[in-house]
């Protein structure tokens, strides 16, 4: 009877943990607009590489059903980006995950392709804790930390040699 229950805890704990490093869902490309100046995840079908001239690359990832004035998201890439990018062409029919800053352009939005790090989701943007942040306010004259029985000093906790 033990042994069931006993073997169930490590399952609970490994699905807990994947649950906890999981990455933030992805937003579709119709979403981009709504996420203006922030660094999301955009997952998008790439139908082809258009050559926007001026030594500008463009992943369409709106379909060809689609017509110009309702696609409302486009993925720009340099030329001078093509070795930390590598070939665009390859990623032409597939769906993929890309992480970056959304900008504004003509009542569009768009995000600039300059490193292969920024695809498969990329790394999140890391924000910290608000409470945290509080805490250190100059303002509130808050330490940011305290000790778990509460001494604290001028310059942040004071930590206690209590002996062997």
């Amino acid at each position: 009877m033990r042994a069931p229950i006993l073997l169930s805890v490590p399952i609970v704990f490994l699905l807990f943990c994947s649950a906890a490093v999981a990455k933030p869902a992805c937003i579709p490309p119709e979403q981009a607009l709504q996420h203006l100046h922030k660094n999301v995840c955009v997952e998008a079908h790439v139908y082809r590489v258009v050559d926007g001239g001026d030594e500008i690359k463009v992943l369409d990832v709106c379909s060809p059903e689609t017509s110009d004035a309702d696609c409302h998201f486009f993925i720009i890439s340099s030329t001078e980006n093509s070795k930390s990018v590598g070939d665009l062409d390859h990623l032409v029919g597939q769906t993929i995950q890309i992480r970056g800053k959304i900008h504004p352009i003509q009542g569009r939005a768009d995000m600039v392709f300059s490193s292969a790090k920024q695809l498969h989701g990329g790394k999140p943007k890391f924000h910290p804790n608000p409470q945290l942040v509080k805490s250190f306010s100059a303002e509130s004259g808050g330490q940011g930390f305290s000790s778990r029985n509460g001494v604290g000093g001028q310059y942040g906790v004071y930590f206690h040699h209590r002996g062997n």
